[in-house]
């Protein structure tokens, strides 16, 4: 090669790596820059320490916060009326998937959007709540997780009388307000398994924090002898503040999710909330990966946990049949 042609290529190689080094670390910074797909959470309490367990159920998953997934997390305080706003802020900060914690959030959600995937973890029949049209293929921007009050309802009223094996009046504690769908169906079914087992029902309806305490003592002065919670949010929100004015009243009560702590719970048996939030990462997963919500079936729980409270139990002076003690999952010293 003749030097004049050399030297003409020289500075052409040199201007092509100049050119190479340049590019690469703007090829990173494009890299770097591409957004992560943003999950957003609404729950209606910061004391329900249940989502955190969405963070672990995506962890196992292989997402981390912040390397290559954004939690967008939104809580009402505990005020119901807070999750209209919420929800719309949510729909407003376009996250790609949201997840509901509950009958609450999840009204708040689908009237602010029908076209964000929503992961629900609330109801327990979501075609007649008009969120699916089939468990298998909801069809809709919801899928997800369900509990189970309506049929749960009856069997707890067996449990309640293999408790109390001379119990004759129970109180029922429910908010109908979360239930719109399906608040007559638990009350009926719990009234026909009542009358099959010789049981009266009172059924107390709550629908503000100060109804607590009227229920409770409507259930004192009608004789109850033990009260039965449907813990929809808000109840279950206020579950240890039933818990304690219940006890000063020497009245059980008998829960129903697992998750929350039973101090002055006698009975709990019901789905395992914290194992209903980490399943829910599931369908986050596959909803970010593409699959369309719609065709996610609904999940419903396929073990239902029992939890006993001795210590309850010795401050209500309540002997617990054995046969009780050998059916739970977890006793409580």
């Amino acid at each position: 090669m003749s030097a004049p042609r050399r030297a003409l290529i020289r500075p052409l190689v040199a201007i092509s790596l100049l050119a190479a080094v340049l590019l690469v670390p703007e090829a990173l910074v494009a890299q770097v820059s591409v957004p992560l797909p943003r999950v957003g959470v609404l729950s209606i309490s910061p004391s329900d320490t249940a989502p955190s367990r969405l963070v672990q159920g995506m962890r196992e998953l292989g997402y981390v916060d912040g390397r290559n997934v954004a939690f967008e997390w939104r809580d009402a305080g505990g005020r119901p009326e807070r999750l209209a706003p919420l929800a719309a802020e949510l729909v407003q900060a376009k996250v790609d998937v949201i997840v509901a914690g509950g009958p609450g959030p999840l009204a708040a959600l689908r009237a602010a959007t029908s076209s964000i995937p929503i992961v629900a973890i609330s109801g327990d029949d979501p075609v007649s709540d008009g969120w699916a049209k089939s468990l298998a293929r909801p069809g809709g921007n919801v899928s997800g997780l369900t509990v189970t009050f309506t049929e749960l309802g009856p069997k707890r009223l067996e449990l309640v009388k293999q408790t109390l094996p001379g119990i004759v009046r129970v109180a029922i504690i429910m908010a109908p307000g979360e239930l719109p769908g399906q608040g007559v169906a638990v009350v009926r079914a719990m009234s026909d398994a009542a009358r099959s087992l010789g049981l009266q029902l009172q059924i107390l309806q709550v629908r503000g924090a100060a109804d607590f305490e009227r229920a409770l003592r409507e259930a004192r002065d009608a004789h109850a002898q033990a009260v039965l919670t449907v813990e929809t949010t808000f109840v279950l929100l206020n579950r240890d503040r039933i818990a304690a004015m219940a006890v000063q009243q020497g009245l059980p009560v008998l829960g129903e999710f697992t998750a929350f702590g039973v101090e002055g719970v006698l009975v709990a048996y019901g789905a395992n909330l914290n194992e209903l939030w980490r399943r829910s990462a599931t369908w986050v997963d596959r909803i970010l990966k593409g699959t369309p919500v719609g065709d996610l079936p609904v999940e419903q729980p396929t073990k239902l946990e029992l939890t006993v409270n001795l210590k309850a139990a010795r401050a209500l002076g309540i002997a617990l049949p054995q046969s009780l003690l050998l059916r739970a999952d977890r006793v409580v010293e």
